[in-house]
């Protein structure tokens, strides 16, 4: 069994054959948890998830990309963080790479974060984080917010991008760190797989983006052309299999612990 803990299939790029994913997964033990961007496609993640007595669950949050096209409306977001159906709040956090000589709205994604990590604490469920290279700015928002989720980590690193000495501080107040296909291809993030205890690793996809080199035939695209190429959550096999080669450890080991370890940060039934 296999969870792919960070996917968009909540996002237009699978209006058309959803349903057909969703069931090919679960059918082979692939549980998903949908990401929400934004109101529409957190919502829109509650929806599917509903459909499902198991294996498919939802996360709601604005995007730091969204700061400005939505205004974080707390009431709204806490109804929707309330359904039993979400496990996490997110994709939420800081991303200036749009914004770099925009103070004021560099300022207004640490507000709205900041009101997701509260938002969290209230509903008692635990964050994704958004972090783009922001890893010491996002840790000082958190440790002075003190903020803790009871009964267990406070959250995940999604698709992380940093090296080991920021993984390090966050796994220190008790966070995991996620990985996605861009592991397959990129040797960046082999030191921080290597330290990074595997009972702290969860998995993803990041669906439809990011495939893995054995979707995109290993080499010889552009950036630009991988970007063209629609990721599924079913590609989680081939995260799990990229760590199990990193830390020279069988596949059956990573899929059940950080299955397990989906499990328990996310409280799935």
């Amino acid at each position: 069994m296999l969870v792919d803990t960070h996917a968009h299939l909540n996002f237009k790029d699978f209006e058309n054959d959803r349903e057909e994913i969703i069931g090919r997964c679960l059918a082979n033990d692939i549980w998903i948890i949908n990401i929400g961007a934004d109101y529409e496609t957190s919502k829109k993640a509650i929806e599917i998830a509903e459909k499902y007595e198991k294996g498919i669950y939802a996360a709601v949050a604005l995007h730091p990309h969204d700061v400005l096209t939505e205004k974080f409306d707390y009431k709204k977001y806490k109804e929707l963080a309330e359904n039993k159906k979400t496990v996490a709040i997110g994709e939420c956090g800081l991303d200036y790479a749009f914004c770099e000589d925009d103070k004021k709205v560099q300022k207004l994604q640490q507000k709205v974060f900041i009101e997701h990590l509260k938002l969290a604490k209230e509903v008692n469920k635990p964050v994704i984080i958004h972090s783009r290279r922001l890893f010491p700015e996002i840790l000082n928002i958190i440790q002075n917010s003190k903020f803790k989720i009871q009964n267990s980590g406070p959250g995940v690193l999604h698709c992380y991008m940093g090296r080991w000495s920021y993984a390090e501080e966050y796994l220190k107040l008790g966070f995991y760190i996620s990985f996605t296909g861009l592991i397959t291809y990129a040797r960046d993030y082999d030191k921080v797989i290597k330290n990074t205890p595997l009972e702290r690793i969860l998995i993803e996809t990041d669906a439809p983006y990011l495939p893995p080199h054995q979707i995109f035939g290993g080499g010889g695209l552009t950036l630009e052309d991988r970007k063209k190429i629609r990721n599924t959550p079913e590609n989680v096999k081939y995260v799990a299999e990229k760590i199990a080669g990193i830390k020279e450890i069988s596949l059956d080991k990573v899929a059940s612990q950080t299955t397990q370890n989906a499990k328990e940060l996310f409280n799935l039934l």
